[in-house]
């Protein structure tokens, strides 16, 4: 079991949403609308895409790093390692 597993079906719903949002902006390019209006949209997205990444990253911490730390040795230096890798790669998107 996952650490979100308890919250599939909203992180489902959240990311059925930000689809949308892709496609309204993929509409709106078509339409040729606005690029300040279509860059309003993207960021929006993003940031949706962001707080779903970090909702993930922390249910993450709390339960796979949290258990692997409990356990300790290897897998614990690994699950620490696994989530520093993911963190700088949020913070650098």
């Amino acid at each position: 079991m996952q650490g979100y597993t308890d919250d599939k079906d909203r992180l489902l719903k959240r990311l059925r949403r930000i689809e949308g949002q892709v496609r309204g902006i993929a509409r709106m390019i078509d339409n040729d609308e606005y690029c300040i209006d279509v860059l309003t949209q993207v960021s929006a997205a993003t940031k949706a895409l962001q707080a779903v990444s970090l909702g993930l990253l922390d249910e993450h911490l709390k339960h796979c790093v949290t258990d692997a730390v409990a356990n300790g040795g290897k897998e614990a230096d690994d699950k620490v390692k696994e989530a520093s890798e993911a963190i700088a790669r949020l913070v650098r998107s």
